[in-house]
Parts: structure tokens; C-alpha cells; sequence
């Protein structure tokens, strides 16, 4: 069992030959520390130092590293000539591992640790050589470490020096950890933001006031497209103003001259102006006092080469009205489609209504979408409506708000269960505040999703010159948010299944990684279980009890499908399987303790299965019929606890069937693989957070920690 991480003050308190030795060099005009430094602080650290001698058959590296995104991150995996194969080549975790110190201690990041094919290469030579396992060497190693890396760390307040990077490669484990090869480089601390009030992002997404600067009298401008979709999401006229001299009244809102012309504070100000107006606009705001929360709705403010110095004095001003009694105001963008805020009753989108209409598809909307991108969001809303966000907030180039303010942000509110993100870039240390966040949501029993764009040289060029950000290594942040909790996309697709997935399933018990899979195509049985594992995790067909297979061949045998079907998991039930066939032998499935989750086919092209709309064959064999698997799925997900996946593998054909389902709460896919591996990642999420709840409140668990 782990316990958390100590806190920086302490770690500080049992370094000061260290900061001698930072000080020592820095006297000497040096940002590294020579070899005989490197063995006094390896020394300190517990680890032998043997610059040229040989590192042995198996040779490790071990890293600390000063990352802009994410602050301390400690490494290991691989090292020797072996450090510099290309990670792509093996499968997650392989290759090495990587976690933010902040969020990790020796116990939990050993655990990590065992994933690679290093451990699995030590513990091999360990028990040919008589049992002996390197786990408390290396335990102790990463404790030290972990220290260093909180003593020294550009979060520590009281650190003297920042260490940018420890390299301990080759590293070699016998009766000690012995390196043979260290570099270690350190620097002074960085300045960083002033934090935002982050309470204020409640004026922005429940505003009892809005003014809208930009809006045309004349023509149909992002402005007064934006004051529409204001009124007609439902937003009370009487609460709206229009900053804009020389008129009384556009559209029947109400006009003042200027922002010192208010008469009173406003929660939200939607600023729609071109690019170029909003500098001194925002000296305006900031000096008046008279917005709580701004909008940035205009582009080309850092996104260009020629306006991001002017972009970052902008960011300047911004961040210095923090520091004010109050905090000042926050802003959120700029290049920012808006907001869409169900409960606050408005809709900031420049997208004209009628080209995204966003109908409820749950009882109770629970979820939440931060993007960058707001495209992003609209193309994702259009395919699936059954996201239905309870907010839907565009960042843009985070000019003031972050990544890591908003899901701190919603991280704490109750009513949310599920987040979904799309991420270009983060600002300096904030991805530190986002994996924060992140831990911070899942012990509060809420799933992230997320996906970061950027995996390509082409495509971090493409995320610089749309919201000016800096993207990062792929690899490390899948590492460090996927260790924080978050559920990481590989891609739209998957963003799209594990968001989906994770709104549908959130209240259902995860008990284990046990499969049930049942459908009445051969392929899509086999299809379920070919993919019931992923890089980090994997499912397996559960054992059915001995009165789970008399339960089905009962079914079976009242069905006349006793000579068609052997009972097993999975099982083919055969195409002769009507809807209701389905749907009994899933309850018997469900019903055996050896089974955690049902993935069916539903088979909606088989002719004894109520699956069209209309039928013209057979009038009234359709989805209307009360015997249908619209009407017989819904209650039977209801009265479960464990999840259903249904898989409806049709054309346009079975969309109104689908339609009614996911209407009704039944998580619906339409291809069994996307499916079953939307499920695997989701058990995995799931189990993973139940581990970080228990190792949290120190309980102890067999949940085995992987992240």
C-alpha cells in the first residue's frame, strides 16, 4: 500500500548538502555538477557511482526531469544502448514509464515500473538466481529520488536552486544500484502566473448579466449572430446589454455607451470586436472594474507571428489585475467559439441554431466539454447528440483561463460526473495543475476523457498556428495524465466511445474484468472477445456456473435453439434468436457472479429480431411492437447494476432503433469492436480510480494499480 506523497518542506529539510552542492557549483559559473559533485549527491541518494565500469548484462535508466508542461517527472525504463529505441516500437508501459513526482510515491511508482520489459527482465535473473526480487533496492532508489525531485522542485517555494535534469544512465542493480554514467543539471526558479480566481468561472457559466460588445446594427456579424443565439436559448432579454455608442436598441436589447456607463457589474462580458480593438479594450475593463468574467471571442491574438508579442503583453496586463483586491477579472480565449451553458440558460456559440440544434438526450445532463478547439465540439455534438454536455466551454489560446483552472474548476462540482477534453497545448506548468485536476476529479468519483492533438511534427506546427500553444511529447503526457486517472483517446473516434461510454455507464458497478459476450453472428461473437485487450489492460471471457448454463439452455430449449447453440461464453445464439431470446439469456449472464459486464449483439438484420421502424412485410413486427428490444432492453439495464453494451451492427436502416435506445439510457454501439475496446478502457479507468480511492484513504486493496 502507498502512502502520499511527502510534502516539499520536508523533502527540503533533508537536503542541505545538496543545495551546497548546487551552490557550490553555481559559484563556479556552472549549471551542472562535475564528477566528483555527481558522487556525493548519487551518495546521498543511496546509489553507488562508478564512472567506466562495465553496467552488466541488464543496464537501466532512471531520470528526473524539469518538463515545461508538467514540472518534476520521473522516468525509468531501458537504458544503455537500448535508451534510445524508439518507444513506438513497443506497447505502452514497455519501453518505460513516466509520472509526475507530484502525484506519485515509490510504492506507486514501482508498481508502474513492473509494467516494463526492464523489471520483467531483473525479476526473471532475480528468481533464476534464487528468488531474489529487486523490488526494495528499487523502492528505495525512487524514494531518494522523490525526494530530490520535491526539494527541488519549481513548486517548492523554499528551493534555492530548480534541478532541470538527472540522468542516471547506464544504471546496473545488484547487492546496490550502481550508475555508471550521471549528468545532472540545475537552474534558479522560474517565475510563474499569479493564480486566477477561479470561483469567478461561476459568474461566467450562471451569469445573472450580460453585455456583448461588437454587435452590428446594420449586419448579421459574429456579434449579432451571438446576441440571437443569446435569445433564442432562452436567456431573459431584461438581463442583456449592448456596449455600443450612438444606439439605443438592437434586436429589442437594450444599448449603453461604454463599459463606465453600466450601472452595474457585469458577470459576463462577450467581447466580438476585431482583433486589433481588443488591447486597449481589455486596459479598459481592467481599469473600470466593471466585469466579473470576459469572453474573448476574436482570433489572430498569439495564433500569428506578428501578434504574439503583442499577444503576450496582453497576458501580462491580464495576469498583473490579478494581484488586485479581488483578483480582477478572468478571461476566457481569446480565438473562443464560447459557451454553452444549459443550467445558466445560454448559448455565446457564433453557429446559428438551426445548424446545431442541441436537444436534451438525458434526464438529467452531467457532463461537461473543455476544448480548444470549438470546431472540435461542434462536429463532435452534431455526430453524437447523446454527449449532451451540461456545459460546453471553448478555451482557445488561454490568454488568461486554463486547461488547468477549468477542470480544477468542475473537478468539485457534484452535479458532474463525466468530463470530456480536447487539448492543443498547455501554458507553463499548467499541465502539472491539469494532471492535479485530474486526480482531483476521479477521487471525486468523476471519469476525464481526453484527447491531445500535437502527435505529429506537422501537427504541433498545425496547434501553434491555430490557438498559439506549445504542444508536448505525446508520449509523456499519455504517461502522466493517464497515472493522474484520465481515460487517454487515441483519436476522435475514440474520444467520441470513451466519453460516450464513460456518461452511459457512470453509475453502474465495476466489479472485475470479467466478459460476458453474447450475440447471434459467429463473427461478432469472436469479434467481442479478439478485442478484449488494450496496450495496459485486458479483459477475459468469464467462467459461467453450472446454473447459469441450465438457466441458458433452458432459454434455449423454450426458444427451439437447444440443437442450434452450445452454451459457452461467448456464445453464438444463433440468427433463429428473437429480441426477447436476447434479452433472457443477457439477465442469465448478468445474474452469474463470474460475469462483470454484458457486451450482446443485437442483431438487428435477423429476421425474428423487431428491429425497423416500419415493417412492410410483416405490419407491426417492428420497433413499436411492446415485445421489441426497445421496449425490453431499457428496463432490464435499469434493474442491473452491471453494465450492458449493446452492439446494433446496421445501416441507416436500424438508426431509429438505435435512436429510441440511447433515448432510454442503453449505451449503444454500432460495431461490436469499437464496442467491446470502449468497454476495456473504461473497465480499466474504472478499476484503476477505485485503487487511487482506497491507496487515498489508505484502505488497503487487490486491485492491482494500473494506471
Amino acid at each position: 500500500m502507498s502512502n502520499p506523497p511527502q510534502s516539499a518542506t520536508s523533502a527540503t529539510a533533508k537536503a542541505p548538502g545538496m543545495t551546497e552542492l548546487f551552490r557550490q557549483a553555481a559559484a563556479s559559473g556552472h549549471n551542472t555538477l562535475n564528477q566528483a559533485e555527481l558522487g556525493s549527491l548519487l551518495s546521498g541518494l543511496g546509489i553507488s557511482f562508478a564512472p567506466a565500469v562495465p553496467s552488466g548484462p541488464l543496464a537501466l535508466r532512471i531520470s528526473l526531469s524539469n518538463t515545461r508542461e508538467f514540472g518534476m517527472v520521473i522516468s525509468a525504463g531501458m537504458g544503455g544502448p537500448d535508451a534510445d529505441l524508439d518507444e513506438g516500437n513497443f506497447k505502452k508501459d514497455r519501453a518505460s514509464v513516466h509520472a509526475a513526482t507530484d502525484l506519485t510515491d515509490a510504492t506507486g511508482f514501482l508498481d508502474l515500473f513492473k509494467r516494463t520489459l526492464s523489471y520483467q527482465r531483473l525479476a526473471r535473473i532475480g528468481r533464476q538466481a534464487g528468488g531474489r526480487l529487486p523490488d526494495t533496492l528499487l523502492k528505495t532508489c525512487f524514494e531518494h529520488i522523490l525526494d530530490l525531485a520535491k526539494a527541488f522542485s519549481p513548486e517548492n517555494p523554499d528551493a534555492e536552486f530548480v534541478l532541470q535534469s538527472l540522468e542516471l544512465n547506464p544504471a546496473h542493480v545488484g547487492d546496490r544500484l550502481t550508475v555508471h554514467t550521471a549528468r545532472c543539471e540545475f537552474g534558479s526558479p522560474p517565475a510563474r502566473r499569479l493564480p486566477r480566481p477561479i470561483h469567478k468561472i461561476a459568474k461566467l457559466i450562471h451569469p445573472a448579466s450580460i453585455g456583448i460588445i461588437g454587435v452590428s446594427s446594420a449586419n448579421m456579424n459574429f456579434g449579432r449572430i451571438i446576441l440571437r443565439n443569446l435569445m433564442g436559448s432562452g436567456y431573459s432579454k431584461e438581463r442583456l446589454c449592448i456596449i455600443r455608442p450612438g444606439e439605443t436598441e438592437i434586436d429589442g436589447i437594450k444599448c449603453v455607451e461604454s463599459l463606465k456607463a453600466l450601472d452595474h457589474k457585469l458577470d459576463l462580458l462577450i467581447v466580438a470586436v476585431a482583433a486589433s480593438a481588443v488591447y486597449e479594450l481589455i486596459d479598459e475593463i481592467i481599469e473600470t472594474d466593471s466585469v466579473e468574467s470576459v469572453m474573448l471571442i476574436p482570433g489572430s491574438l498569439g495564433e500569428t507571428k506578428a501578434s504574439r508579442e503583442p499577444a503576450a503583453a496582453l497576458a501580462v496586463r491580464i495576469n498583473a489585475a490579478h494581484g488586485k483586491p479581488g483578483g480582477g477579472p478572468i478571461f476566457l480565449g481569446a480565438n473562443c467559439l464560447g459557451v454553452v451553458s444549459h443550467p445558466g440558460s445560454y448559448d455565446s456559440w457564433f453557429i446559428p441554431l438551426e445548424r446545431l440544434p442541441k436537444p436534451q438526450k438525458k434526464p438529467e445532463r452531467n457532463s461537461v466539454m473543455l476544448s480548444q478547439s470549438g470546431a472540435f465540439m461542434i462536429t463532435r455534438l452534431s455526430q453524437n447528440p447523446w454527449l449532451d454536455p451540461r456545459y460546453m466551454l471553448a478555451l482557445g489560446n488561454q490568454t488568461d483561463l486554463t486547461h488547468g483552472d477549468m477542470l480544477g474548476y468542475f473537478a468539485e462540482l457534484p452535479e458532474i460526473e463525466t468530463l470530456g477534453i480536447y487539448i492543443e497545448g498547455f501554458k507553463d506548468l499548467d499541465g502539472l495543475d491539469f494532471a492535479r485536476a485530474v486526480r482531483k476529479a476521479v477521487l471525486n468519483g468523476k471519469q476525464v476523457v481526453v484527447y491531445k492533438s500535437g502527435k505529429t511534427a506537422p501537427g504541433m506546427a498545425g496547434v501553434m498556428g491555430h490557438t498559439a500553444s506549445i504542444a508536448g511529447g505525446p508520449t509523456l503526457f499519455d504517461s502522466v495524465v493517464r497515472q493522474a486517472g484520465a481515460i487517454v483517446a487515441e483519436d476522435f473516434n475514440s474520444f467520441d466511445d470513451l466519453f460516450y461510454i464513460a456518461g452511459a455507464l457512470h453509475n453502474k458497478k465495476i466489479g472485475g474484468n470479467r466478459l460476458g459476450a453474447i450475440s447471434g453472428a459467429g463473427f461478432e461473437a469472436v469479434g467481442m472477445a479478439d478485442n478484449i485487450e488494450s496496450d495496459t489492460f485486458a479483459m477475459a471471457m468469464g467462467d459461467l456456473e453450472p446454473g447459469t448454463i441450465r438457466n441458458l439452455e433452458e432459454i434455449l430449449l423454450a426458444k427451439k435453439l437447444n440443437t442450434l447453440v452450445e452454451v459457452r461464453n461467448p456464445i453464438d445464439i444463433n440468427p433463429g434468436a428473437d429480441d426477447e431470446a436476447h434479452l433472457q439469456i443477457v439477465e442469465a449472464f448478468l445474474q452469474d457472479p463470474n460475469i462483470d459486464a454484458v457486451v450482446v449483439g443485437l442483431d438487428p438484420t435477423a429476421p425474428s429480431v423487431r428491429a425497423l421502424e416500419t415493417s412492410a412485410l410483416r405490419p407491426g413486427f417492428d420497433i413499436t411492437d411492446p415485445k421489441s428490444t426497445v421496449h425490453l432492453m431499457p428496463p432490464l439495464v435499469d434493474r442491473n447494476e452491471k453494465p450492458v453494451i449493446g452492439i446494433v451492427d446496421g445501416g441507416k436502416l436500424y438508426d431509429a432503433m438505435c435512436a429510441r435506445l440511447m433515448d432510454q439510457g442503453a449505451c449503444i454501439f454500432r460495431n461490436c469492436a469499437r464496442g467491446t475496446k470502449a468497454l476495456v478502457r473504461y473497465v480499466e479507468a474504472r478499476l484503476y480510480a477505485d485503487s487511487l480511492k482506497n491507496r487515498h484513504s489508505n484502505k488497503p486493496t487487490s486491485i492491482e494499480d494500473t494506471p
